[in-house]
Protein backbone atom coordinates (compact mmCIF):
# COMPACT_ATOMS: atom_id res chain seq x y z
CA UNK A 1 0.00 0.00 0.00
CA UNK A 2 2.86 2.35 0.79
CA UNK A 3 4.34 1.66 -2.66
CA UNK A 4 1.00 2.28 -4.37
CA UNK A 5 0.42 5.50 -2.44
CA UNK A 6 3.94 6.63 -3.25
CA UNK A 7 3.52 5.89 -6.93
CA UNK A 8 0.11 7.62 -6.93
CA UNK A 9 1.56 10.70 -5.33
CA UNK A 10 4.33 10.72 -7.93
CA UNK A 11 1.75 10.33 -10.67
CA UNK A 12 -0.33 13.16 -9.28
CA UNK A 13 2.77 15.34 -8.96
CA UNK A 14 3.73 14.55 -12.54
CA UNK A 15 0.25 15.32 -13.86
CA UNK A 16 0.20 18.61 -11.92
CA UNK A 17 3.60 19.60 -13.35
CA UNK A 18 2.45 18.74 -16.90
CA UNK A 19 -0.77 20.67 -16.29
CA UNK A 20 1.10 23.78 -15.05
CA UNK A 21 3.61 23.50 -17.91
CA UNK A 22 0.78 23.39 -20.46
CA UNK A 23 -0.86 26.51 -19.06
CA UNK A 24 2.44 28.36 -18.65
CA UNK A 25 3.20 27.72 -22.33
CA UNK A 26 -0.31 28.82 -23.25
CA UNK A 27 0.12 31.99 -21.18
CA UNK A 28 3.50 32.66 -22.81
CA UNK A 29 1.99 32.32 -26.31
CA UNK A 30 -0.82 34.68 -25.32
CA UNK A 31 1.68 37.25 -24.00
CA UNK A 32 3.64 37.03 -27.25
CA UNK A 33 0.47 37.61 -29.26
CA UNK A 34 -0.45 40.58 -27.06
CA UNK A 35 3.03 42.06 -27.53
CA UNK A 36 2.73 41.62 -31.29
CA UNK A 37 -0.66 43.33 -31.23
CA UNK A 38 0.76 46.22 -29.20
CA UNK A 39 3.67 46.62 -31.60
CA UNK A 40 1.31 46.48 -34.55
CA UNK A 41 -1.01 49.22 -33.29
CA UNK A 42 1.60 51.26 -31.39
CA UNK A 43 2.21 53.75 -34.28
CA UNK A 44 -1.52 54.43 -34.52
CA UNK A 45 -1.82 55.30 -30.83
CA UNK A 46 1.38 57.36 -30.68
CA UNK A 47 0.76 59.28 -33.92
CA UNK A 48 -1.57 62.02 -32.49
CA UNK A 49 0.86 62.78 -29.65
CA UNK A 50 3.83 62.74 -32.03
CA UNK A 51 2.08 65.15 -34.43
CA UNK A 52 1.22 67.51 -31.55
CA UNK A 53 4.82 67.36 -30.28
CA UNK A 54 6.25 68.15 -33.72
CA UNK A 55 3.84 71.06 -34.29
CA UNK A 56 4.09 72.56 -30.78
CA UNK A 57 7.79 71.94 -30.06
CA UNK A 58 10.04 70.70 -32.89
CA UNK A 59 8.93 73.14 -35.62
CA UNK A 60 9.01 76.27 -33.38
CA UNK A 61 12.37 75.15 -31.97
CA UNK A 62 13.95 74.76 -35.43
CA UNK A 63 12.40 78.05 -36.60
CA UNK A 64 13.75 79.77 -33.49
CA UNK A 65 17.29 78.61 -34.25
CA UNK A 66 16.93 79.84 -37.86
CA UNK A 67 15.53 83.23 -36.76
CA UNK A 68 18.46 83.73 -34.39
CA UNK A 69 20.59 84.19 -37.52
CA UNK A 70 18.14 86.70 -39.04
CA UNK A 71 17.11 90.34 -38.71
CA UNK A 72 13.33 90.63 -38.53
CA UNK A 73 10.29 92.37 -37.16
CA UNK A 74 7.95 89.58 -38.22
CA UNK A 75 8.72 86.08 -39.48
CA UNK A 76 7.75 87.05 -43.04
CA UNK A 77 10.39 89.78 -43.36
CA UNK A 78 13.25 87.74 -41.86
CA UNK A 79 16.60 88.58 -43.48
CA UNK A 80 19.64 86.33 -43.03
CA UNK A 81 22.53 88.13 -41.28
CA UNK A 82 24.62 85.15 -40.15
CA UNK A 83 26.26 85.35 -36.73
CA UNK A 84 25.83 89.13 -36.44
CA UNK A 85 23.24 88.79 -33.67
CA UNK A 86 25.55 86.59 -31.62
CA UNK A 87 28.48 88.95 -32.15
CA UNK A 88 26.36 91.91 -31.02
CA UNK A 89 25.32 90.11 -27.83
CA UNK A 90 28.90 89.57 -26.66
CA UNK A 91 30.42 92.83 -27.92
CA UNK A 92 27.75 95.55 -27.58
CA UNK A 93 24.96 94.22 -25.36
CA UNK A 94 26.27 94.49 -21.80
CA UNK A 95 22.87 93.64 -20.31
CA UNK A 96 23.14 90.00 -21.41
CA UNK A 97 26.47 89.37 -19.66
CA UNK A 98 25.25 91.17 -16.53
CA UNK A 99 22.02 89.14 -16.52
CA UNK A 100 23.98 85.92 -17.08
CA UNK A 101 26.29 86.60 -14.13
CA UNK A 102 23.34 87.62 -11.96
CA UNK A 103 21.41 84.48 -12.93
CA UNK A 104 24.43 82.27 -12.22
CA UNK A 105 24.85 83.81 -8.76
CA UNK A 106 21.12 83.50 -8.08
CA UNK A 107 21.05 79.85 -9.24
CA UNK A 108 24.03 78.81 -7.11
CA UNK A 109 22.56 80.39 -3.97
CA UNK A 110 19.01 79.15 -4.54
CA UNK A 111 20.09 75.57 -5.34
CA UNK A 112 22.23 75.36 -2.19
CA UNK A 113 19.69 77.00 0.14
CA UNK A 114 16.64 75.16 -1.21
CA UNK A 115 18.20 71.69 -1.19
CA UNK A 116 19.99 72.02 2.15
CA UNK A 117 16.86 73.48 3.77
CA UNK A 118 14.53 70.91 2.18
CA UNK A 119 16.78 68.01 3.19
CA UNK A 120 17.00 69.29 6.78
CA UNK A 121 13.21 69.62 6.94
CA UNK A 122 12.81 66.13 5.48
CA UNK A 123 15.13 64.65 8.13
CA UNK A 124 13.20 66.44 10.86
CA UNK A 125 9.75 65.49 9.57
CA UNK A 126 10.61 61.80 9.17
CA UNK A 127 11.23 61.52 12.91
CA UNK A 128 8.44 60.16 15.07
CA UNK A 129 7.24 63.50 16.38
CA UNK A 130 3.62 64.69 16.61
CA UNK A 131 2.20 66.92 13.88
CA UNK A 132 4.49 65.83 11.04
CA UNK A 133 1.66 65.55 8.49
CA UNK A 134 0.41 69.03 9.41
CA UNK A 135 3.86 70.58 8.97
CA UNK A 136 4.43 68.76 5.68
CA UNK A 137 1.20 70.25 4.37
CA UNK A 138 2.09 73.75 5.56
CA UNK A 139 5.56 73.67 4.01
CA UNK A 140 4.24 72.30 0.70
CA UNK A 141 1.40 74.83 0.31
CA UNK A 142 3.50 77.73 -1.16
CA UNK A 143 4.20 75.56 -4.20
CA UNK A 144 0.47 75.62 -5.01
CA UNK A 145 0.49 79.41 -5.48
CA UNK A 146 1.17 80.73 -8.99
CA UNK A 147 4.44 82.58 -9.61
CA UNK A 148 2.90 85.95 -10.51
CA UNK A 149 0.54 85.89 -7.51
CA UNK A 150 3.38 84.82 -5.24
CA UNK A 151 5.57 87.64 -6.51
CA UNK A 152 2.93 90.29 -5.86
CA UNK A 153 2.16 88.89 -2.38
CA UNK A 154 5.82 89.07 -1.40
CA UNK A 155 6.18 92.50 -2.99
CA UNK A 156 3.50 93.86 -0.64
CA UNK A 157 5.04 91.99 2.30
CA UNK A 158 8.53 93.34 1.60
CA UNK A 159 7.10 96.82 1.02
CA UNK A 160 5.63 96.76 4.53
CA UNK A 161 8.91 95.54 6.06
CA UNK A 162 11.13 98.07 4.27
CA UNK A 163 8.73 100.94 5.12
CA UNK A 164 9.01 100.14 8.83
CA UNK A 165 12.76 99.42 8.85
CA UNK A 166 14.19 101.73 6.16
CA UNK A 167 11.29 104.24 5.89
CA UNK A 168 10.77 103.74 2.17
CA UNK A 169 8.99 101.06 0.07
CA UNK A 170 10.69 97.99 -1.34
CA UNK A 171 10.21 99.23 -4.92
CA UNK A 172 12.13 102.43 -4.10
CA UNK A 173 15.39 100.50 -3.66
CA UNK A 174 14.67 97.41 -5.71
CA UNK A 175 18.20 97.49 -7.10
CA UNK A 176 19.53 97.05 -3.53
CA UNK A 177 17.02 94.53 -2.20
CA UNK A 178 15.45 93.01 -5.33
CA UNK A 179 17.97 90.20 -5.75
CA UNK A 180 17.68 89.07 -2.13
CA UNK A 181 13.92 89.45 -2.13
CA UNK A 182 13.74 87.23 -5.21
CA UNK A 183 15.96 84.66 -3.49
CA UNK A 184 13.66 84.62 -0.45
CA UNK A 185 10.60 84.10 -2.65
CA UNK A 186 12.25 81.28 -4.61
CA UNK A 187 13.34 79.43 -1.46
CA UNK A 188 9.94 79.90 0.18
CA UNK A 189 8.11 78.48 -2.84
CA UNK A 190 10.29 75.49 -3.74
CA UNK A 191 11.65 74.30 -0.40
CA UNK A 192 8.44 72.51 0.59
CA UNK A 193 8.17 70.77 -2.78
CA UNK A 194 11.75 69.49 -2.60
CA UNK A 195 11.12 68.46 1.01
CA UNK A 196 8.37 66.07 -0.12
CA UNK A 197 10.73 64.43 -2.62
CA UNK A 198 13.44 64.04 0.02
CA UNK A 199 10.93 62.59 2.49
CA UNK A 200 9.95 59.96 -0.08
CA UNK A 201 13.63 59.07 -0.54
CA UNK A 202 14.35 58.87 3.20
CA UNK A 203 11.31 56.71 3.88
CA UNK A 204 12.46 54.31 1.16
CA UNK A 205 15.66 53.50 3.08
CA UNK A 206 15.41 50.00 4.64
CA UNK A 207 15.17 50.25 8.43
CA UNK A 208 17.34 47.19 8.94
CA UNK A 209 20.28 49.01 7.32
CA UNK A 210 19.99 51.86 9.84
CA UNK A 211 19.56 49.42 12.73
CA UNK A 212 22.64 47.45 11.66
CA UNK A 213 24.70 50.64 11.54
CA UNK A 214 23.55 51.62 15.04
CA UNK A 215 24.42 48.16 16.37
CA UNK A 216 27.89 48.50 14.82
CA UNK A 217 28.35 51.73 16.78
CA UNK A 218 27.93 54.28 13.97
CA UNK A 219 27.32 57.86 15.08
CA UNK A 220 24.32 59.86 13.74
CA UNK A 221 26.69 61.86 11.50
CA UNK A 222 28.23 58.65 10.11
CA UNK A 223 24.76 57.22 9.42
CA UNK A 224 23.80 60.46 7.64
CA UNK A 225 27.00 60.68 5.57
CA UNK A 226 27.59 56.98 4.85
CA UNK A 227 24.04 55.63 4.56
CA UNK A 228 21.27 58.23 4.30
CA UNK A 229 22.80 60.57 1.71
CA UNK A 230 24.06 57.80 -0.66
CA UNK A 231 20.69 56.01 -0.55
CA UNK A 232 18.80 59.29 -1.12
CA UNK A 233 20.87 60.22 -4.19
CA UNK A 234 17.97 59.48 -6.63
CA UNK A 235 15.96 62.16 -4.79
CA UNK A 236 18.99 64.47 -4.86
CA UNK A 237 19.20 64.00 -8.64
CA UNK A 238 15.55 65.00 -9.09
CA UNK A 239 15.70 67.96 -6.69
CA UNK A 240 18.91 69.37 -8.15
CA UNK A 241 17.49 69.11 -11.66
CA UNK A 242 14.26 70.88 -10.69
CA UNK A 243 15.93 73.67 -8.72
CA UNK A 244 18.60 74.25 -11.38
CA UNK A 245 16.14 74.46 -14.25
CA UNK A 246 13.58 76.54 -12.31
CA UNK A 247 16.22 78.99 -11.08
CA UNK A 248 17.65 79.56 -14.55
CA UNK A 249 14.22 79.89 -16.18
CA UNK A 250 12.70 82.14 -13.51
CA UNK A 251 10.62 84.95 -15.02
CA UNK A 252 7.21 85.44 -13.40
CA UNK A 253 8.42 86.14 -9.85
CA UNK A 254 11.20 88.34 -11.27
CA UNK A 255 8.63 90.42 -13.15
CA UNK A 256 6.10 90.64 -10.32
CA UNK A 257 8.63 91.46 -7.60
CA UNK A 258 11.12 93.71 -9.39
CA UNK A 259 9.27 94.97 -12.46
CA UNK A 260 11.48 95.96 -15.41
CA UNK A 261 14.49 97.01 -13.34
CA UNK A 262 17.64 96.24 -15.32
CA UNK A 263 19.59 95.95 -12.05
CA UNK A 264 17.67 92.83 -11.01
CA UNK A 265 16.79 91.27 -14.38
CA UNK A 266 17.61 87.58 -14.71
CA UNK A 267 18.25 85.96 -18.10
CA UNK A 268 14.63 85.17 -18.95
CA UNK A 269 13.59 88.75 -18.17
CA UNK A 270 16.48 90.17 -20.21
CA UNK A 271 15.50 88.03 -23.21
CA UNK A 272 11.89 89.23 -22.94
CA UNK A 273 12.92 92.89 -22.73
CA UNK A 274 15.25 92.51 -25.72
CA UNK A 275 12.63 90.79 -27.85
CA UNK A 276 9.65 93.03 -27.03
CA UNK A 277 11.04 96.23 -25.53
CA UNK A 278 14.19 97.06 -27.46
CA UNK A 279 14.56 98.96 -30.73
CA UNK A 280 13.31 97.82 -34.12
CA UNK A 281 14.87 94.62 -35.52
CA UNK A 282 16.05 93.59 -32.03
CA UNK A 283 13.95 90.42 -32.25
CA UNK A 284 16.79 88.53 -33.92
CA UNK A 285 19.12 89.46 -31.06
CA UNK A 286 16.50 88.37 -28.54
CA UNK A 287 16.11 85.06 -30.36
CA UNK A 288 19.89 84.55 -30.34
CA UNK A 289 19.89 85.17 -26.59
CA UNK A 290 17.15 82.54 -26.22
CA UNK A 291 19.24 79.97 -28.13
CA UNK A 292 22.29 80.66 -25.96
CA UNK A 293 20.06 80.47 -22.88
CA UNK A 294 18.75 77.06 -23.98
CA UNK A 295 22.27 75.72 -24.59
CA UNK A 296 23.48 76.91 -21.18
CA UNK A 297 20.56 75.35 -19.30
CA UNK A 298 20.71 72.12 -21.33
CA UNK A 299 24.47 71.66 -20.78
CA UNK A 300 24.34 72.42 -17.05
CA UNK A 301 21.34 70.19 -16.33
CA UNK A 302 22.75 67.35 -18.45
CA UNK A 303 26.09 67.52 -16.62
CA UNK A 304 24.28 67.58 -13.27
CA UNK A 305 22.21 64.52 -14.18
CA UNK A 306 25.30 62.58 -15.28
CA UNK A 307 27.21 63.54 -12.13
CA UNK A 308 24.51 62.77 -9.57
CA UNK A 309 23.34 59.56 -11.27
CA UNK A 310 26.90 58.23 -11.10
CA UNK A 311 26.72 58.65 -7.29
CA UNK A 312 23.48 56.69 -6.90
CA UNK A 313 23.62 53.33 -5.13
CA UNK A 314 21.05 50.56 -4.82
CA UNK A 315 19.39 50.13 -1.44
Amino acid sequence: MGIINKSNSRGERGSISLFSLFFSEKRARRDIMNNKSLKKYFPIFVLPTLIAFVIAFVIPFVMGIYLSFCKFNTIRDAEWVGIKNYMTIFTEDKSFIEALLRTTKFTILSVILINVGAFALALLLTKKIPGTNFFRTIFFMPNLIGGIVLGYIWKETLDTITRKVFHHPFTYSVKDYGFWGLLIVMCWQLMGYMMIIYIAGIQNIPEDVIEAAKIDGATPFQILYKITIPLVMPSVTICLFLTLSNSFKLYDQNYALNGNSSKTSLLAMDIYKTFYGASSYAEGRGQAKAVIFFLIVACITFAQLRLTRSKEVES
